[in-house]
């Protein structure tokens, strides 16, 4: 899908993903270690910004990219309802999450969630996120995972764009990162709109997350 697919599909609902934030970005950013101490994140492909919104209400400066200009006017309508407190810490831009700038001093966090794109794309989007992490900062990578196709319920039906955790940690190999967690998880269907199945289930995603030693 190319960006006028997505302003298509987003023109054409109400909310795609629903408001409220997905369940792996609130397990394993919920802060408990100094590492996710609130500082300047970066959620790429962040849709209608549910997962930017609520990293920001927790402090985080959020920078929210999304290549669709619907997905961004939506968020900045959310943001429009929100505590001037939140809403200050929120920055939508427009972009390729491929080649997109970043500051010089990085992100302390990097949020790729549901980047559902073909393989070259994905490696693009990885390698350019692993480039914009700062030291001591965590880069956390949530997709639809290849087995989902066949043993689980929802997401894309093309295996062009579904991956596993030992695509994530082969595209980023070479980049100095370390691993934390890489593993499929299990979804139960229903909670979250845009996953829905015929009687519920269990959908099957990619969960991994890296982190960049401080320097």
């Amino acid at each position: 899908m190319d960006s006028q697919d997505w302003d298509d599909r987003y023109a054409g609902s109400a909310l795609v993903w629903g408001a409220e934030p997905n369940r792996w970005v609130v397990r394993e950013l919920t802060g408990h270690t100094p590492a996710h101490t609130p500082g300047h994140a970066l959620d790429l492909a962040t849709g209608e910004g549910r997962n930017a919104i609520w990293l920001a209400t927790l402090g985080w400066e959020v920078t929210g990219l999304d290549y669709s200009a619907v997905a961004l006017e939506r968020a900045e309508r959310l943001t429009a309802d929100l505590p001037d407190e939140v809403a200050d810490r929120l920055t939508w831009r427009h972009g390729d999450a491929r080649t997109f700038d970043a500051p010089a001093a990085g992100y302390d966090l990097i949020l790729v969630a549901y980047l559902q794109v073909p393989a070259q794309d994905r490696r693009a989007a990885l390698r350019r996120a692993a480039a914009a992490l700062a030291p001591g900062g965590t880069l956390l990578v949530i997709g639809h995972d290849l087995s989902n196709l066949t043993e689980g319920v929802g997401g894309p039906q093309d295996p062009a764009v579904l991956f596993t955790p030992q695509d994530v940690l082969a595209d980023l190999a070479d980049h100095g990162l370390r691993t934390v967690r890489a593993e499929r998880v299990h979804r139960p269907v229903g909670p979250e709109p845009g996953h829905k199945g015929e009687g519920g289930g269990v959908a099957i995603d990619v969960l991994v997350r890296l982190e960049r030693g401080a320097e």
